[in-house]
């Protein structure tokens, strides 16, 4: 008899996916995008939805297809290219960005209204912080009773207190939209999206989902792919409900924090004034508790994918990469937003490309002539964006700054779109001559 999950399983599922998800980038950054699209605060927000709740749901989808594994998805571009992207996409949302980032998130909304912005304040919060979240993630086969059945409900609870708090409480009017998003409110959202590291983080999530559905038995890879795939849309909505929630938090925030504050300044400002003290410490355990579980799941999946490249065990990477975590993450949360914007700028746009082509592999002869291409272009293309968004700026050529769509930060786009009619078709020529020649 084939094992099946029971709708209580299957939602603990997807309340795992949803609350993975959460973490330090999907609660700062749209209070930021809210407050400074002003009027544009819902076109803007269109687009940050495309790119973090869109994006990230369909590679749970992609992965779910090919098995949850970013190794398989990236199988048309060969085993070393895929390996060097699963490196790179797994450093970038493990260690150096995104797992350090729940860790500075948290202690700026928690503890430093308390303690002021102290070194050793950071420090001695991230030793405990990253303590706890070694001792959680060194036993991932118990994930979906741990994160599933208790510690996402406890999340969800807290963000819709929080999000119908925005609707039915606004502290302030609008400010106008700054200059940025004046000129081009849909595509900066667009690419601010790519500040939640979701795609990035459901490439590496994928396989986490999966095995966590494997540990309640089921085999069948149908049923696999059922359940990812449903658990992926739980998170999806959720996803799009927290971040209108937040969005509107942060566009009415303008009287109480200034326009240029982070998300974290924001939150804690409109917490302040609409609950007071007892505000505060609700913000900092929710903050807490959703840091804490995307930096869980992020460990987890960095140990189990690094595991099979480096001579080390599963316990041995987890403490290692807790360790190295907790070194970064006293960079602070402005060092850390700074360096990582230029990296996921360059690595976003070939991810997005290998996602969405996952789907048409179908219709090709030869799926490596197309995707490869078409992945290199979009990252040549997204490392001059990325050069664009660093201190780096002055060695670009003049041409590289007025690239059709550069000032919107999507230069990688037109090219990409023209390099895939081009291999299209060549495909479509290579493969009718192969054919001919079988023939004859």
């Amino acid at each position: 008899m084939t094992n099946r999950l029971s709708s209580k399983d299957i939602l603990a599922l997807g309340f795992m996916t949803f609350a993975l998800f959460v973490g330090a980038g999907n609660i700062i950054f749209p209070p930021v995008v809210g407050i400074q699209s002003g009027e544009h605060v819902w076109i803007a927000a269109l687009g940050f939805l495309i790119t973090a709740v869109g994006l990230p749901v369909v590679t749970v989808i992609a992965l779910a297809r090919v098995g949850g594994g970013i190794d398989a998805l990236s199988s048309p571009i060969g085993k070393t290219a895929g390996v060097v992207l699963a490196t790179v996409c797994y450093l970038a949302v493990g260690p150096l960005f995104a797992t350090p980032r729940t860790a500075t998130v948290s202690f700026e909304i928690g503890i430093a209204p308390l303690t002021g912005e102290s070194p050793g304040a950071l420090l001695i919060y991230s030793l405990i912080y990253f303590a706890i979240v070694i001792g959680v993630s060194l036993y991932p086969g118990k994930l979906l009773d741990t994160v599933g059945h208790f510690l996402a409900p406890l999340k969800i609870v807290a963000l819709a207190i929080l999000g119908v708090a925005a609707l039915l409480w606004p502290v302030g009017g609008m400010a106008p939209a700054t200059e940025t998003y004046q000129q081009a409110a849909f595509s900066s959202g667009f690419v601010n999206g790519y500040l939640t590291m979701d795609t990035l983080g459901a490439l590496v999530f994928g396989i986490v989902i999966v095995n966590a559905a494997r540990s309640r038995g089921i085999t069948e890879a149908k049923l696999l792919t059922r359940y990812t795939v449903l658990a992926g849309l739980i998170a999806g909505i959720g996803l799009t409900l927290v971040y209108l929630a937040l969005f509107k938090l942060g566009s009415g925030s303008a009287s109480i924090v200034h326009q240029n504050a982070n998300g974290a300044a924001i939150l804690h400002a409109y917490v302040q004034q609409t609950f007071g003290s007892m505000g505060s410490i609700f913000l900092g355990t929710l903050i807490f508790v959703a840091c804490m579980v995307t930096a869980v799941g992020l460990t987890c999946a960095c140990a189990e994918f690094f595991e099979h490249y480096l001579p080390l065990s599963y316990r041995q990477l987890v403490f290692t990469l807790g360790l190295f975590s907790m070194l970064v993450s006293n960079l602070g949360l402005a060092d850390l937003i700074k360096f990582s914007i230029p990296v996921l700028t360059a690595i976003y746009p070939p991810c997005i490309v290998l996602v969405l082509l996952s789907f048409t592999l179908s219709w090709w002869n030869k799926n490596s002539r197309i995707i490869a291409p078409t992945m290199l272009i979009s990252l040549v293309f997204g490392i001059i964006d990325a050069i664009k968004a660093s201190d780096l700026k002055t060695i670009l050529p003049a041409f590289a700054q007025h690239l059709p769509l550069a000032d919107q930060g999507l230069a990688w786009l037109l090219p990409s779109l023209a390099m895939l009619v081009l291999v299209a078709i060549c495909d479509r020529m290579l493969g009718r001559q192969q054919v001919k020649a079988h023939e004859q």
